[in-house]
């Protein structure tokens, strides 16, 4: 179950900082928002604790690191039973080029966000382990041409 959170003005001014920036320390970070350190502290320790806040992480430069490449894949599974769907969803969380896994409605069952070096080398993963898998039934693939935008940082009222 989701629990909901009463946030208020500061909490929503240190989660849009962090977001932001995840490095800030607590003294700059309490001065953007308009508190004292021991108070920003507290309130990070409580996010934190209340599960808000998660890992803090730095975002890499996906063009930079040789990863050309974005193809978003439609995945459809052999079947619906619960055994077939947990393995998909454990081999998609031990391959590093899946970034990102959503269940979908509609007429596939997965959506996912695969990064590569070139068209090659997504053919070679496709080909050779995502529809090697057993409870792979289908995919169609589709690959980005440019990327217009990209955030992490959810819209905070």
């Amino acid at each position: 179950m989701k629990r909901s959170y009463n946030l208020d003005d500061i909490d929503r001014r240190i989660l849009c900082a962090l977001q932001a920036d995840a490095g800030i320390g607590n003294g700059d970070l309490a001065e953007r928002v308009g508190s004292s350190t021991a108070s920003v502290w507290r309130r990070i320790k409580a996010m934190e604790a209340g599960g808000l806040l998660k890992q803090s992480v730095r975002l890499l430069d996906q063009q930079a690191l040789g990863f050309g490449v974005n193809v978003l894949c439609n995945i459809r599974v052999r079947s619906h039973a619960r055994e077939v769907r947990d393995a998909f969803e454990t081999f998609v969380e031990g391959r590093p080029e899946i970034l990102e896994c959503f269940s979908m409605s509609g007429d596939w069952d997965y959506l996912l966000r695969i990064v590569a070096a070139d068209v090659t080398g997504y053919e070679r993963f496709l080909m050779n382990t995502l529809l090697e898998h057993p409870s792979v039934g289908g995919a169609s693939s589709h690959f980005a041409l440019s990327l217009t935008k990209y955030t992490t940082a959810l819209p905070l009222p």
